[in-house]
């Protein structure tokens, strides 16, 4: 297989960060990532010129996470919380998604994209969750994020639920049983 050597000009998440000079598959870079301008090629002709664009890309980088790293401090105290139409037992009808978080982060002042919000689901049911913002590729941002059905009730999660439900039905069993046992002991009646 064809390997080159190329410049990365901005972070790709499976290769590297911007700056960083790295092997791939020749077709990767020539169909994707040159045409792109996600990289360039590092030859032996233009290795000075790569040098002087790496540290221009690793000063940038290094702003750019100063200014990530501010931002999350200002973002430090926020909060998001969403109602939503909810049926029993607390599931949406309909969902949460990045997109949301993302809207309501703008409306909050905070431009973020939202395929820097990082969920592994959308959220589809009422409760407390915590969403991650990737505000650059070494800073990450923990959002508090609350659904209510509509009304402002906030259901338990259906884990809480379900072990109440075994507790509760595991204390019916012993019950029965108990009622059980005495039924089998029967008291014989007296005759006159």
């Amino acid at each position: 297989m064809a390997n080159t050597t190329i410049l990365l000009r901005d972070d790709i998440e499976a290769l590297g960060g911007r700056g960083e000079i790295v092997k791939v598959r020749a077709g990767y870079a020539r169909n994707y990532l040159l045409p792109h301008g996600l990289a360039t090629l590092a030859t032996k002709g233009n290795v000075k010129q790569i040098e002087q664009e790496r540290t221009a890309l690793l000063k940038r980088a290094a702003e750019e996470r100063s200014t990530a790293e501010a931002q999350k401090e200002q973002m430090g105290t926020i909060a998001l919380a969403f109602e939503r139409k909810a049926g029993e037992g607390g599931t949406l009808f309909g969902s949460v998604t990045s997109m949301d978080i993302a809207e309501a982060l703008k409306a909050k002042g905070y431009e973020i994209d939202r395929r820097s919000i990082k969920m592994r689901d959308a959220i589809k049911e009422t409760g407390e969750f915590t969403v991650k913002v990737k505000l650059h590729r070494e800073v990450t941002l923990d959002v508090p994020v609350t659904v209510t059905a509509e009304g402002g009730e906030v259901e338990e999660p259906k884990a809480e639920k379900k072990a109440r439900k075994a507790k509760s039905d595991s204390d019916a069993d012993a019950t029965a049983a108990v009622t059980e046992s005495t039924e089998s002991e029967e008291v014989p009646e007296e005759t006159e």
